[in-house]
């Protein structure tokens, strides 16, 4: 017990000194998870947050606001979580390789990258925010009443990319806990200004947005302080600050693999969002509730991910492709623990979960419904969520994205079409098709990464 709560300690300390391709597994699998599913757990709580507010002093037209909002936005954050993964890709590589120099310099080009198309889709997002509320079929009362919203969301761009990137640079140097630290610190911000914007000044929707973008603009003015005057292994000097192509090219082909995934799972939600709107506000409200439970309970899985990512990408940078694949193995097994546990906790609790948020009769009824099945599923989340990811780690990005095409557009909306359409399921259809395709992914996963062709991979 005293070995292992000093283990705790030094989890949450920041030691550049350590070498997670030597120390022992179960070792390196703390030392990286347990900052990173905290960073995951205070990322998901941004969703959680301001869906409480919202439901709780704006109503029901403000939450489906913030549903129909976030489904399109989920494009930004593809972006935001593909620069993020590339960045940790190769700069965990050049750690491994100890190549201290050479993830430095990539740090630059992960900056560079961010500022660029961060600017490029908060300006297009900003001017055609209301014609993207209309397109995802809300009402001109919504698109009345979140059109602020929506348009301080998308301005939020520039910030959600270099949050996110200069987080995988962290995570992918093994500094997991300057990330944490970063993500907490901008949650805390969000949950007080929250408070005072929604219900002190009573700003509505907006001010939850507002709130979001201020706390994550300090996160990623801590980021900057840490790279600039903490962290030892990549220790940013501005003087130093150059472009080079051929690190960016290496970046963009790795984030665009990622990209790729993400905004092949993000357009089948916007599509799944699409389908659920034709049900009305209230479900797609009930939805949206049950949805940021989610997130909240599976983001802490995607530190585990990460985690296997770092691993992955260090150990073959020293030339351990055999400790990378064992390192994968025991995440997966810790992660589905973790996501079974949860998931008998959320189905038992499931009505008095979605009532904190919304007492309307058919909006509990429909994030009780949704909550239910997609938490049976959660089993084949935790194989599904780490392989992919230790994948990427890898740098062989291609491989996930013909899973999440063949998965989530080929099997995944159809599908949700005919049992909620055809076969008259409604919203239970939708919910359905997500498991489904889900399990389906996992089993694909675990068939190839058995065949070690990652190991291969060069970055």
């Amino acid at each position: 017990m005293t070995k292992f709560i000093s283990l705790l300690k030094e989890a949450f300390t920041s030691d550049e000194s350590r070498d997670f391709t030597s120390i022992g597994i179960n070792r390196a699998v703390v030392l990286l998870a347990i900052p990173m599913v905290l960073e995951m757990f205070f990322e998901a709580l941004f969703a959680l947050v301001d869906a409480f507010f919202v439901a709780r002093y704006v109503g029901t037209i403000g939450v489906a606001t913030v549903g129909l909002t976030e489904a399109v936005l989920t494009l930004i954050y593809s972006l935001a979580w593909g620069l993020s993964a590339g960045a940790s890709a190769i700069i965990a590589r050049r750690i491994g390789e100890k190549d201290f120099k050479n993830a430095s310099l990539s740090v630059y080009q992960v900056i560079s990258i961010a500022i660029t198309f961060g600017l490029l889709l908060g300006v297009m997002g900003f001017l055609f925010a209301d014609d993207v509320l209309r397109l995802m079929g809300g009402e001109e009362a919504l698109v009345q009443q979140g059109g602020n919203y929506t348009r301080i969301s998308f301005a939020s761009a520039p910030v959600i990319l270099m949050i996110f990137a200069l987080s995988g640079a962290m995570r992918g140097a093994g500094n997991a806990v300057i990330a944490m630290r970063a993500v907490i610190f901008a949650n805390l911000l969000n949950i007080a200004l929250d408070a005072l914007f929604v219900i002190y000044f009573q700003m509505g929707v907006e001010g939850a947005a507002l709130a979001t973008l201020i706390g994550r603009s300090w996160g990623v003015a801590y980021l900057f302080y840490a790279l600039l005057y903490v962290d030892k292994k990549l220790n940013l000097r501005l003087k130093d600050f150059t472009i080079e192509v051929e690190i960016i090219s290496k970046i963009i082909k790795l984030a665009t693999g990622v990209t790729g995934q993400f905004v092949i799972q993000s357009c089948s939600w916007i599509f799944l969002t699409r389908i659920l709107s034709v049900y009305g506000s209230e479900v797609i409200a009930g939805y949206t509730i049950a949805i940021r439970v989610i997130i909240f309970t599976i983001l802490p899985s995607w530190g585990l991910a990460n985690a296997s990512a770092t691993l992955v990408g260090q150990n073959l940078g020293a030339n351990k492709p055999d400790r990378a694949e064992a390192s994968v193995w025991r995440i997966t097994l810790f992660n589905t623990i973790f996501l079974v546990l949860v998931a008998v906790a959320l189905i038992f609790n499931a009505e008095n979960i979605i009532s904190i948020f919304d007492t309307t009769p058919k909006v509990v009824e429909t994030g009780v419904l949704c909550l239910v099945i997609l938490s049976s599923g959660y089993i084949f989340f935790g194989t599904g969520m780490i392989i992919p990811q230790a994948l990427n780690g890898a740098g062989d990005t291609l491989t996930p994205t013909v899973l999440n095409f063949v998965c989530f557009w080929i099997i995944e909306i159809p599908l949700a079409y005919a049992l909620s359409t055809t076969f008259g399921y409604a919203e239970q259809g939708v919910f359905l098709s997500i498991i489904i395709a889900e399990s389906i992914l996992s089993v694909l996963a675990i068939i190839i990464f058995r065949r070690g062709k990652w190991k291969l991979k060069q970055v």
